[in-house]
């Protein structure tokens, strides 16, 4: 039931994506790029940027409010506990060292130890922690925690996920349909192309290309995990950061399966299959590379 759901999905999505870029590539006067004499490559090349690009920034500027949606967090207007005025002191002090505008802070509901950052700059982002991690952690940890979320705001990786997105996007978009041409003017034995066999060619390809693709997402997520991991040791200290990857290693157990959508935003994913599809590297890799690391 599942896998129909998201056939169905992607369906719909793709369905919505045509109709909202044929009005643009009509506004605009682009040529459409299949025609009777072949692919206009030019014009391939825009509307593949178009689609590319355009998911992903809407993506980007929709983070905060998605998340919020999504992992049902309640944002902190004023500390109504202890724990809620930890979260906050801990974030203003890394803020105001950094010189940043300071985040949203909110809590989700989940028993899982984990904590994430988004938005779409690093003056207008969000961060967030489980109530699990709230109730696991202790004050040296989340000093950890919330240190690694706010490398990420500072890195700016959301923005820099979102352009390696787009990148590929446009790339994926443009091999899969220069390829489903060759193969449907092969399987039409020089005679003229359908449309919708020719669409149908460019979806399958475009899946495997974006498979493909996914690898090198992935691989700069690991990368930006490092970085964060690096960055967080600099903010509060080297053997915090250790401490909070430590605890996260020993609980990594928890994993609400029910969020895994938002998994790349996390602290923490429990690598599962091959490590070239995992959002994360391993924690005991993170632990060996910050204890082997020279920190100023």
């Amino acid at each position: 039931m599942r896998f129909i759901k998201r056939i169905f999905l992607f369906l719909v999505v793709n369905i919505a994506i045509i109709f909202i870029l044929t009005t643009i590539v009509s506004i605009f006067g682009i040529r459409p790029y299949l025609t009777p004499y072949g692919l206009d490559l030019t014009s391939l090349a825009i509307y593949s940027a178009i689609i590319g690009f355009t998911g992903s920034f809407i993506s980007l500027l929709m983070s905060k409010s998605m998340a919020k949606w999504m992992m049902k967090v309640q944002v902190i207007k004023s500390p109504k506990d202890p724990h809620e005025a930890k979260l906050i002191h801990i974030i203003s002090n890394i803020s105001q060292g950094l010189r940043m505008k300071m985040p949203e802070v909110g809590i989700y509901p989940s028993m899982e130890v984990n904590a994430f950052a988004t938005g779409w700059s690093r003056n207008h982002s969000l961060v967030a922690v489980s109530e699990g991690l709230l109730r696991e952690m202790n004050d040296s940890e989340l000093e950890g925690v919330l240190a690694h979320e706010m490398a990420h705001v500072a890195n700016g990786d959301m923005v820099t996920m979102t352009l390696v997105q787009g990148i590929l996007n446009t790339f994926v978009i443009f091999a899969a349909r220069v390829v489903a041409y060759g193969v449907s003017k092969f399987l039409a034995n020089n005679e003229e192309i359908g449309y919708l066999s020719y669409y149908l060619i460019s979806i399958l390809f475009q899946i495997i290309f974006g498979i493909l693709a996914s690898m090198i997402v992935f691989a700069f997520s690991r990368h930006r995990e490092f970085r964060a991991d690096m960055g967080g040791a600099k903010f509060v200290g080297k053997q915090k950061m250790i401490s909070a990857l430590q605890k996260l290693e020993h609980l990594t157990s928890r994993i609400d399966v029910r969020q895994k959508s938002m998994a790349t935003m996390k602290i923490s994913d429990k690598p599962k299959g091959i490590l070239l599809f995992s959002s994360h590297p391993p924690l005991s890799v993170r632990i060996e590379r910050l204890q082997r690391a020279q920190i100023s």
